[in-house]
């Protein structure tokens, strides 16, 4: 699992019958409860202790928000609901002590087996490497007002966006199509270099961003929170880069709700490589 900031927050303590005890610190929130996919990372590694199958890894995980979970002291109920020689599944309950929900997810683990191998999908054109890009830290322009609550989350993980546009850009809104860089400041890796799977898990859950860029500068500037009401993510590859390239879109939005998409790309190697994906639906929170 490795002593990163990251895996020591998603860390879990077994406490018998399948129950598992987490501590999740306030630094993750996004804005004032944790961001929601290290929530989904704590209970994945819940259940990946309760498996115990270190050829099995994470290969896909649904999770549905039945509760808003805050930081703090957490528990976790796991079941294996089929151990297989090289695919098993799980599922997990997490809140926090007391609540009457919280996050439920299902989960597939799988060894590696015999198999095609192909992506039909590909990296957008225009894409500028990290270090030319600007940073989410950088200060905004003097003249630009917003009366939103600070992200602590990205205080651990640095963004630097290569398509779309900042909060106070003037454009006219034709796409949802926005991609950014990522890395964590103490990179969660494992001893051969390669990310904690789980660690992309989190990243995959910063789709609201392309609601904004579809919206444009007039409606993005609504106070306006995307709670999620699923997250669905497939790990596809290992990943060793510096920077993982995340690729978003929000494909529809109607009725009070958004589905969008993740792609995130390692493209250190000599070819792209997609190394997971994920989606999910939100509701539109107007608060007053």
């Amino acid at each position: 699992m490795g002593t990163s900031q990251f895996s020591r927050a998603t860390s879990v303590e077994p406490t018998g019958n399948g129950g598992y005890a987490a501590d999740l610190g306030e630094e993750w929130d996004c804005p004032i409860v944790p961001q929601g996919g290290i929530v989904v990372a704590t209970a994945a590694r819940a259940m990946e202790a309760a498996l115990g199958e270190p050829s099995q890894t994470l290969r896909s995980l649904n999770a549905v928000f039945a509760g808003q979970v805050q930081h703090g002291p957490m528990e976790i109920e796991v079941e294996v609901l089929r151990r297989g020689r090289s695919v098993s599944q799980l599922r997990a309950s997490l809140r926090n002590p007391g609540a009457s929900a919280g996050l439920v997810a299902l989960s597939v683990f799988g060894a590696e087996r015999e198999g095609f191998t192909f992506t039909d999908a590909a990296p957008p054109d225009g894409v500028q490497p990290p270090l030319e890009c600007p940073s989410f830290r950088d200060p905004a322009p003097d003249d630009w007002e917003e009366d939103r609550h600070p992200f602590k989350f990205w205080e651990q993980v640095e963004g630097r966006p290569t398509l779309g546009h900042a909060p106070w850009d003037d454009y006219e809104p034709t796409s949802s199509l926005r991609a950014s860089w990522y890395r964590f400041d103490d990179p969660p890796r494992a001893d051969d270099g390669t990310w904690d799977p789980l660690a992309l898990v989190t990243l995959c859950d910063t789709m609201p961003g392309a609601v904004g860029e579809r919206l444009g500068p007039e409606d993005r500037r609504l106070q306006w929170l995307p709670p999620s009401a699923d997250l669905t993510v497939h790990v596809l590859a290992e990943a060793r880069c510096d920077w993982v390239l995340a690729v978003n879109r929000a494909r529809h939005a109607g009725d009070g709700y958004a589905s969008a998409d993740m792609e995130l790309w390692d493209v250190d190697g000599a070819a792209p490589r997609l190394v997971a994906y994920g989606t999910q639906t939100m509701i539109f929170s107007f608060p007053k």
